[in-house]
């Protein structure tokens, strides 16, 4: 249970203000649909955190215990380090996409959400979790969990939720987590 709930706080915390979450926004936004973009988002996110939290899982038995323990604490600093990091909305063209049903609508969401996934900070926690834990089904869960209660709430409520996030101090709060993390992992191991 605590790696199903510790994974669901860091992949939250380090969610928060990320391109991903900005971009679920944005599909909000331009298309007024927020169960269908949900879905496609959902969908992705089990992909993405499944296959993540496999390699995690599995890095774990192929590296010995100490070198990982090692390489755990340089990526959690690194995370802290990169979560200090605002991230920039590109999304700045206004082309229009003709969305006639919700199956293209889910779609859209799944591709363009699964590729924003690729190599992000939320990733990257459920790999270290993984690896922490080494039990994919809560690390997986926990990920999943952690991912939507982020981005949940931006699609549903689209443009009112970006002017009262305080993102800049979610920023420092997710860093100081997995800088806690590190510190963690560097003192005690990793049991």
């Amino acid at each position: 249970m605590e790696a199903l709930l510790n994974s669901a706080a860091v992949v939250a915390l380090g969610e928060m203000g990320d391109k991903t979450q900005i971009l679920a926004m944005l599909l909000a936004i331009r298309y007024h649909r927020p169960w269908p973009i949900l879905t496609g988002i959902l969908l992705a996110t089990i992909v993405s955190m499944g296959v993540t939290a496999l390699v995690g899982s599995s890095l774990a038995q192929l590296v010995p215990g100490e070198l990982l323990r090692w390489l755990l604490v340089v990526l959690f600093f690194a995370v802290a380090i990169w979560t200090l990091i605002p991230e920039k909305d590109d999304d700045d063209d206004d082309d229009e996409i003709a969305i006639k049903t919700s199956r293209n609508l889910v779609l859209i969401a799944f591709i363009t959400f699964l590729l924003a996934e690729l190599g992000d900070k939320s990733q990257l926690a459920t790999l270290v979790m993984a690896a922490k834990y080494q039990d994919f089904t809560l690390v997986m869960l926990g990920a999943t969990l952690g991912e939507m209660l982020a981005i949940a709430p931006a699609v549903l409520l689209g443009k009112t939720t970006a002017q009262f996030i305080p993102l800049k101090w979610i920023r420092i709060a997710a860093a100081a987590l997995f800088a806690g993390l590190g510190f963690w992992v560097l003192l005690f191991g990793l049991n």
